[in-house]
């Protein structure tokens, strides 16, 4: 039996992919949904037979935000509870954007609110065409704040600006034009669009691409100065005397497949 009651995980071939299962709410955190993304999050990353993970959610829509009655308890609670509680998602959306492995957010339907800060806080996402997505918070009077950080970082402030103030629905052509998103698929093709990335994702070196995400991290609006010029040199004269970085050279000069791939 499943550890979690929100959630179903399913694995193949090194590939997890993790449901919100709340169909019949159109998959909407509440507390138990925030808490067990958090633990799932936390216990893939430490499954070395886990090579990359998809999140999805089960039924027609991904996630649809906040669940009514978690925001009517919110409204109706002190400003320490509201804080205590947001700091649980926060802690939940950092987890997730600070996976090792390579994350997918895999979307359909309606992807609104807190389902838009999952979207982007997945390293890549493809999107059915019957997707849309909005940072709908100021509809309720309050803001897109735990969520902020990372759909700045997909599609930065210039379009935050406008989506943050609007509240505009966001189709899958338009999030994929400003960055939210990378592919958009037919629903019938979702998974095969997705299935392609993971296969270019298997080919690579898991700690490579660990050390990748890493390096995203460490440069990313640094200047181009003697301080990043060294930090990226040593960060590639320490992966190339790994096992990983000699056994890839040597599949590579034998014309074989590395070791690692499945």
């Amino acid at each position: 039996m499943s550890q979690y009651q929100t959630l179903e995980i399913e694995h193949r071939n090194g590939v997890a992919t993790l449901w919100m299962n709340r169909p019949e709410v159109f998959n909407a955190f509440n507390e138990q949904l925030i808490d067990e993304l958090g633990a799932a999050c936390q216990a893939l990353d430490a499954d070395a037979s886990v090579r990359v993970v998809v999140l999805a959610g089960r039924g027609k829509n991904f996630s649809a935000g906040a669940d009514l009655n978690w925001m009517q308890r919110a409204a109706e609670s002190s400003q320490e509870d509201n804080y205590a509680d947001a700091m649980k998602f926060s802690g939940m959306l950092r987890g997730l954007s600070e996976m090792s492995k390579p994350t997918i957010a895999r979307v359909q339907g309606a992807a609104l609110g807190g389902g838009t800060g999952l979207t982007a806080a997945c390293d890549m996402a493809v999107a059915a065409d019957n997707a849309f997505f909005a940072t709908s918070e100021v509809k309720f009077g309050i803001m897109p704040s735990v969520i902020s950080p990372y759909v700045l970082r997909a599609i930065g402030p210039r379009q935050a600006y406008r989506y943050f103030q609007t509240a505009e629905r966001i189709s899958a052509e338009r999030a994929r034009e400003i960055g939210l998103v990378h592919e958009v698929a037919s629903v019938e093709s979702l998974d095969a669009k997705i299935n392609e990335i993971v296969q270019a994702i298997l080919i690579g070196g898991p700690l490579a691409q660990k050390a990748s995400k890493d390096l995203i991290r460490a440069v990313v609006g640094q200047p181009i100065a003697d301080a990043v010029s060294a930090e990226t040199a040593r960060r590639i004269a320490a992966l190339r005397a790994t096992p990983e970085a000699k056994e890839g050279f040597a599949a590579f000069l034998a014309k074989r497949p590395a070791a690692w791939i499945p």
